[in-house]
């Protein structure tokens, strides 16, 4: 029994720190570019655009589909950045936890 107790305990600590580390994560910002830096997106960690940035060259009427797919990756350069950075802060908070092999929390 006092081990399903620390256990419940640990598992409330944890909760806590999985809703600071979400909250945290609405903060970080993360940059997405292509095109040689000619097209950079800016994003909070947990995918909400802020910005985004093009150069003035890429604006003209022939350059359209090219400046359409640069937004494009630059987009997903972003997204997997911010994945990579949620995957990291929630690893952090799950480590030296007893979890069964395999098993995610997020």
């Amino acid at each position: 029994m006092k081990d399903i107790m620390g256990l419940m305990k640990q598992a409330q600590g944890l909760q806590k720190k999985m809703a600071d580390a979400q909250a945290e994560l609405e903060s970080l910002e993360v940059e997405g570019a292509a095109g040689g830096g000619m097209v950079k997106v800016v994003s909070t960690a947990k995918g909400a655009v802020k910005s985004v940035k093009i150069d003035p060259s890429l604006l003209s009427p022939d350059e359209g589909e090219i400046l359409e797919d640069l937004v494009l990756a630059a987009l997903n350069d972003a997204r997997g950045k911010a994945e990579r950075l949620v995957a990291e802060k929630m690893g952090q908070l799950t480590a030296g936890l007893p979890l069964p092999p395999g098993m995610k929390l997020f």
